[in-house]
């Protein structure tokens, strides 16, 4: 991997922390604020947190944060958000006794990422995994629930056909646009981003409990990574 653009040697590690805590205590700052002082709906709130959050990992690829820091971190809040299911220590992003453990996969997700992808060189596989299930994931949620008419049901799950679309547009701009970036615009690219477009968007619909939050952005970057084995 190459230092960052804006950078001609690879940052210092204080500046690498200081940087990604600086974006994850604004969104924490955000979330807070939203929660307390406004009369944004808690889903709203822990979908801005959802988004926000999951661009650290594009930080984390620039800045070539270590792989032991992104896992440890991941651990750390794997652990803060599991916890917060039953303690009030994040009332803005998680209800007390709330039955989905979303926001507890999407930490696990992130380290798994990170320590594969990282330890192979190859980060912009864990950075598409993360941002589909980010982008895609979030914004399906809110358009679903904002403009969602047209229902359908999986199991006990109501899901909307505008909440699909939307997860299946924004994974396939969010894959196309990180793969554009490494290998450039050549047909595997446009062919890749479809088909992971299309199984994260079956992974989303079918998985319960908070589960996309594993299933997306592994199944995501495992396929993706896969794909591009095969074909270039």
């Amino acid at each position: 991997m190459t230092a960052p653009l804006w950078f001609s040697t690879v940052p210092p590690l204080w500046l690498q922390i200081a940087i990604t805590g600086a974006w994850i205590g604004l969104l924490g700052l955000l979330a807070e604020w939203l929660h307390r002082y406004t009369d944004t709906g808690s889903e709203v709130v822990r979908k801005v947190v959802h988004i926000g959050t999951g661009n650290v990992i594009l930080l984390a690829w620039w800045l070539h944060v270590p792989a032991w820091l992104g896992i440890g971190a991941s651990v750390v809040f794997s652990a803060i958000a599991f916890l917060s299911y039953r303690l009030p220590i994040l009332p803005s992003i998680n209800g007390i006794g709330r039955k989905s453990l979303g926001t507890f996969f999407y930490a696990l997700s992130i380290g798994i990422l990170v320590a594969w992808f990282w330890s192979i060189q190859q980060p912009q596989y864990a950075a598409l995994g993360v941002l589909v299930m980010t982008w895609g994931d979030g914004l399906a949620a809110l358009v679903g629930q904002r403009f969602g008419t047209h229902s359908y049901k999986l199991w006990d799950m109501q899901k909307t056909w505008e909440g699909s679309l939307t997860m299946a547009i924004v994974s396939a701009l969010v894959s196309f646009l990180i793969l554009l970036a490494v290998q450039g615009a050549i047909w595997q690219t446009w062919l890749i981003s479809l088909v992971v477009a299309i199984v994260a968007t079956g992974l989303e619909a079918f998985s319960k409990f908070g589960l996309d939050n594993l299933t997306v952005p592994l199944g995501s970057a495992t396929l993706c990574f896969v794909l591009c084995q095969l074909l270039l």
